[in-house]
């Protein structure tokens, strides 16, 4: 099902008014994502001390403080030794006088400064940039120790930890490793410390117990095919994020190779989907294009925004995305906007203010040319050029409510992207669903489920909920499917339960739909999609509209 079409068709039967003064005015103030410089991009692991200083200098004399950078991040490469008593050392030509002096300056110049170690006993740098010096100097076996002398001793406010040796060497297994290491740090620590977990992929919903942020996919590099595979691996991942937590899309390369519009779309996209911004490139030489780009005020504030949210998408046309979020107040008139044209040619955008939730003239700010353009009172519509993005501020009269819940917007309870089990919940592309992806494998056990926790009605009653789902491929994977078609659909609205057992099993008649009418509360419901005994088939969206009866 086309998305454009369903928004355009549901639109027309939905309830259109004002958000209550208590609820558009309620502001939320999450800790934002970390701002700062990492080392690992430019220099990997050839750092040293008088390096490091000299960035933490730049970043001061720059501006980039001013504009709100505050962490200097030292990556692999400070390693020496571990000595007889498991003591760990740094490296003796690099830093030494130590790191302790290190980060006694950073903190001079008012900055933060921030570590690097490894949940393994080998890091990064020793497997793949023959780094001898870093084997054996990870946290395994060692958690508490170096806790305490990375941040008790040596005044270390942030840590990366990587999996290398945990994982190519070690094999060992995420939640167990990470969780007993972020317990150790809390263990001998103050608790202010931010974590940063470095998987290359989501690691699952335990992550958010555990780190500030964490990395969603490989290590980037300075080549548009790489910053198009981590927007892209970020697209579906915004229920995962929120609330002082955040989906890490890796360090910037902002000025280090890319194309002048690639270097926008890069920067835009981070902050759009609030990913950390850390610095990649040598400041001592960046250039000024890149200092006008990091320091946009108007784009900083998309990303360090006190709701803390990251963009989802509402339309996916042609090559073309639409991503929104709220910003200044939750359910408010103000929202963010991004047309993003990862595709090789001109992608032309028609964007209903339906689409994202807003009615009446509304007001647009270019944020990337912090400029105002003409009001708009139906659509917003522009051509963005190949590897672009047009980012706008903008202002509604009233805000809508929502009629479509897509699935791939969800949270995913029992999602990660490791792809260590055959049949996991995942996302399924299918052309003719709503956005054209649908979430397939929910269920089998009562907790892989989906869940929306802010389904929102304006004044609550009885809603008819249309459910819109794809008969499973069988097969799929290699899995043998069962013989009998024992698919069904448990639907759980604000905790009243509804059983869907007559289901359409023939993927070739595409997107099939069953109806269901629901009751809601005025403001937020929640509602879950799951199968507790079997699998339910893979699962497009939901759209609710009043009953007028």
């Amino acid at each position: 099902m086309n998305n454009q079409n369903l928004v355009k068709r549901v639109a027309l039967f939905c309830a259109i008014g004002t958000i209550p003064l208590a609820v558009s005015s309620r502001l939320c103030n999450f800790d934002p994502p970390v701002m700062g410089w990492s080392s690992w991009n430019t220099y990997r692991v050839n750092i040293s001390e008088s390096l490091i200083k000299k960035q933490a200098d730049a970043m001061v004399s720059l501006g980039l403080k001013d504009a709100g950078y505050l962490y200097i991040n030292i990556d692999d490469g400070f390693f020496g030794y571990r000595d007889d008593e498991g003591m760990l050392h740094t490296h003796p030509e690099r830093f030494p006088n130590g790191m302790k002096v290190v980060a006694d300056y950073i903190h001079s110049l008012g900055l933060k400064a921030g570590i690097y170690s490894e949940a393994g006993s080998n890091t990064c740098g020793s497997i793949w940039d023959d780094d001898k010096n870093g084997i054996g100097v990870g946290l395994y076996g060692f958690e508490r120790q170096d806790a305490d002398l990375f941040f008790n001793k040596w005044g270390f406010d942030f840590i990366k930890i990587d999996y290398c040796g945990a994982g190519q060497q070690l094999e060992l297994e995420e939640e167990e490793r990470y969780t007993y290491i972020v317990d150790a740090i809390r263990e001998v620590s103050r608790h202010n410390i931010s974590l940063n977990i470095c998987r290359w992929a989501y690691p699952g919903t335990w992550v958010r117990n555990l780190a500030r942020s964490w990395r969603i996919s490989g290590d980037i590099s300075p080549r548009w095919e790489s910053i198009k595979h981590i927007i892209s691996k970020n697209m579906y991942l915004s229920a995962f994020a929120g609330e002082g937590h955040y989906n890490d899309m890796d360090m910037l390369e902002v000025g280090r190779g890319l194309k002048p519009e690639e270097d926008v779309t890069h920067f835009g996209m981070w902050c759009m989907m609030s990913s950390p911004l850390l610095i990649g490139c040598d400041l001592t030489s960046i250039s000024e294009p890149a200092m006008k780009l990091l320091t946009n005020p108007e784009l900083i504030a998309i990303n360090q925004d006190p709701l803390g949210l990251q963009a989802y998408i509402v339309q996916h046309e042609g090559g073309g995305y639409v991503f929104v979020k709220d910003v200044e107040h939750k359910r408010g008139t103000v929202r963010a906007v991004a047309l993003y044209n990862p595709t090789d040619t001109v992608c032309p955008f028609n964007v209903p203010l339906s689409a994202i939730e807003l009615e009446g003239k509304c007001r647009l700010r270019d944020i990337v040319n912090r400029k105002d353009v003409a009001p708009v009172d139906k659509s917003i519509c522009f051509d963005v050029p190949a590897h672009g993005v047009r980012i706008f501020r903008v202002e509604g009269k009233k805000r809508v409510e929502p009629c479509i819940y897509e699935a791939e917007h969800a949270f995913l309870n029992d999602f990660d992207d490791l792809a260590k089990r055959k049949r996991s919940v995942a996302f399924m592309p299918f052309e003719s669903a709503s956005g054209g992806m649908t979430v397939t494998n929910l269920g089998g056990h009562k907790d892989n489920y989906a869940l929306w926790d802010e389904v929102y009605s304006e004044n609550g009653g009885i809603y008819k909920m249309t459910l819109y789902y794809v008969p499973s491929e069988k097969g799929r994977g290699g899995i043998r499917e069962p013989s009998v078609n024992d698919r069904r659909i448990e639907v759980s609205v604000n905790g009243n339960m509804f059983v869907i057992k007559q289901l359409e099993s023939d993927r070739s008649t595409g997107v099939n739909k069953v109806e269901i009418p629901v009751e809601l509360h005025k403001g937020y419901n929640v509602v879950k999609i799951g199968s507790r005994l079997t699998f339910t088939p893979d699962i497009d969206c939901f759209t609710l509209i009043p009953d007028e009866k």
